[in-house]
């Protein structure tokens, strides 16, 4: 992941589980400034009830839990990476209840990443900055076949056009670097070798993305 963003130039938003993170990771990032951290939910467990889709921070949740639990998991990604991290969220499964999402900003967020289709709600939240292409297929675990991830690329991009939206500007690829194949990373090299060279794409740093100054 770390030689791709060097590679093309391209900070990569790197979505760190807190209470899980180890500390010599911090050291690591120090060497790969590429790769900027962020938080990934908390200990990226699932709280959904049986039979409905995973996540970590659903309605069904107490906001005094969420807020205790994101406060703790925020202070120990601080103590590692310090001003190193990125005030942005990412929730596991992509998924954070509207309500929850409105917490954010009260505990220090300035951006949240879900995947697209994801919206706040009336409450409002962060900066929201969406990923639009997953790579992965998550019935064989394995990278998506080129012509097909090409071919929804496309239909996205063609959407956006058209659209009115503060997001309509922005293409975010999601990535799961601990699955990836060589399916995976050979898309992402050839797909990022030709975006980064066309004229009409402007590789953009999470941080201005998230307007983080």
């Amino acid at each position: 992941m770390a030689g791709l963003g060097e590679r093309f130039a391209l900070p990569v938003l790197l979505a760190v589980i807190p209470m899980l993170a180890e500390p010599a990771l911090a050291g690591a990032l120090r060497r790969m400034p590429s790769l900027e951290p962020c938080q990934h939910g908390s200990w990226h467990r699932n709280h959904a009830p049986q039979g409905a889709k995973k996540a970590e921070f659903g309605v069904l949740r107490a906001a005094t839990d969420i807020v205790a639990e994101l406060s703790l998991a925020r202070r120990r990604l601080e103590a590692l990476f310090g001003e190193a991290l990125l005030p942005v969220f990412v929730p596991p499964w992509n998924r954070i209840a509207p309500e929850h999402a409105a917490l954010l900003p009260k505990l220090g967020f300035a951006g949240l990443s879900c995947f697209r289709g994801y919206a706040l709600g009336p409450a409002g939240g962060p900066q929201l900055g969406n990923t639009d292409l997953d790579i992965m297929d998550w019935g064989s675990r394995t990278g998506r076949r080129p012509e097909e991830l090409i071919a929804e690329a496309c239909r996205l991009l063609a959407a956006k056009r058209v659209a009115s939206s503060p997001e309509a500007d922005a293409f975010g690829i999601l990535m799961h670097h601990r699955d990836h194949d060589d399916a995976a990373w050979g898309f992402l090299d050839g797909f990022l070798a030709h975006a980064t060279r066309h004229t009409a794409v402007a590789p953009t740093a999470p941080r201005s993305l998230f307007q983080i100054g």
